[in-house]
């Protein structure tokens, strides 16, 4: 445990930090799911839909920090193919 002030402080802002990025890295899990589900029932319009809200969630997550570019892009990739492929 520390016992200098300002290690205490930073690590409170950095257990804060991991809590939000793991929810937000659960939710975009969820849309790529739902965007895989998507593909998988053959409904073109939904996964359309979802594809766009997919990359909005993981362009915002690359903005933040908490994804690297090409994890980012590997996923945009394989997700637009998926739903070009309907």
């Amino acid at each position: 445990m520390a016992n200098i002030k300002q290690q205490i402080k930073r690590n409170k802002t950095n257990e804060k930090r991991r809590l939000r990025n793991a929810s937000f890295k659960s939710s975009v899990k969820t849309a790529i799911k739902a965007v895989e589900g998507a593909v998988t029932n053959n409904e073109k319009d939904k996964a359309v839909q979802l594809l766009s809200f997919a990359h909005k969630k993981l362009d915002k997550g690359q903005a933040k920090g908490i994804y690297h570019k090409n994890y980012v892009a590997r996923h945009k990739s394989n997700l637009t193919k998926q739903v070009n492929s309907l």
